[in-house]
């Protein structure tokens, strides 16, 4: 009988297990759904989140270097998103820079009468990703003296500087000397610079290396009086420009200047800048 009696409640005890095992394994089921959901949301509020940072991250394809246009005529041009002087010790009178209306647009008026000084600004762009600079630019006149292979004819009435970082890597051993020897007398000094000018006689596309630095190479971009008085619009291709001029890959660009200059012939000059963006390729410049 109570062999009988334990049988019987092995039999009754089977189903009581295996129900509990079948409600565990449902309950497993049910869990991996639910989580399987929950990260599906997850997942999904993660995808959300990233696509607008991935948006945010894409470079846009103008980088607005000088903004002129943005401010008001005899606004303090240090007011100017990231513009400075650009003065030197040895030149003690310096040019006057003012923002003016033109028309219907803001522009920055450079005056020079025996004088040099610049404005510069502080910038990181790299020319491969960036390598159109377009500006604008107009002058009243051009300098009976100004003479792109002469010290003293090494004025003009309008110019506008792209300056480049020292990259080790990107520098020829004897060029690293130079520029180690310069640092060491002067400070922190770009490694290159290319000089866009407005010159009297030489050829435009004349590339040439300043009469005082080979670290700075000038590019004739515009030349003579033709254009006096108009104002006219400037494309360069810079990575290109700077390999013509240095035969070598070009560093960061870590600046940008205008100046009007005649400390040097004595005379005077009256420019105009307009606005300066850097674009990503030929093709979104023309759009």
């Amino acid at each position: 009988m109570r062999k009988e009696q334990v049988s019987q409640g092995a039999c009754n005890a089977w189903p009581q297990t295996a129900l509990v095992e079948w409600a565990h394994a449902r309950l497993a089921v049910l869990w991996m759904w639910e989580a399987r959901e929950a990260w599906s949301s997850v997942l999904v509020v993660i995808g959300l989140l990233i696509a607008p940072m991935a948006v945010r991250a894409e470079s846009p394809s103008v980088i607005e270097v000088g903004k002129f246009s943005s401010g008001t005529a005899g606004q303090a041009l240090s007011l100017l998103e990231g513009w400075k002087p650009l003065t030197f010790k040895k030149i003690p009178k310096q040019t006057h820079y003012e923002l003016v209306k033109d028309g219907e647009s803001v522009v920055v008026k450079a005056t020079s009468d025996a004088s040099a000084s610049g404005l510069t600004k502080e910038v990181r762009i790299d020319p491969k990703d960036y390598p159109i600079i377009r500006w604008r630019w107009r002058v009243e006149n051009v300098l009976a003296g100004s003479d792109v292979g002469r010290k003293d004819g090494d004025d003009y009435p309008a110019r506008l500087y792209v300056t480049f970082a020292y990259d080790p890597e990107k520098t020829s051993f004897s060029k690293k000397l130079t520029y180690k020897a310069g640092r060491a007398l002067f400070g922190e000094i770009p490694i290159g610079a290319l000089n866009y000018i407005w010159d009297r006689k030489a050829s435009i596309g004349t590339i040439v290396e300043n009469a005082y630095t080979s670290f700075a190479q000038m590019i004739v971009v515009e030349s003579g009086p033709q254009k006096i008085g108009v104002w006219v619009e400037e494309e360069r291709n810079i990575y290109e420009d700077y390999k013509r001029a240095f035969s070598e890959e070009p560093p960061m660009i870590n600046g940008v200047a205008i100046m009007t200059d005649t400390d040097n012939t004595k005379e005077r000059a009256t420019a105009y800048y307009g606005d300066i963006v850097f674009l990503k390729s030929v093709k979104e410049s023309s759009q």
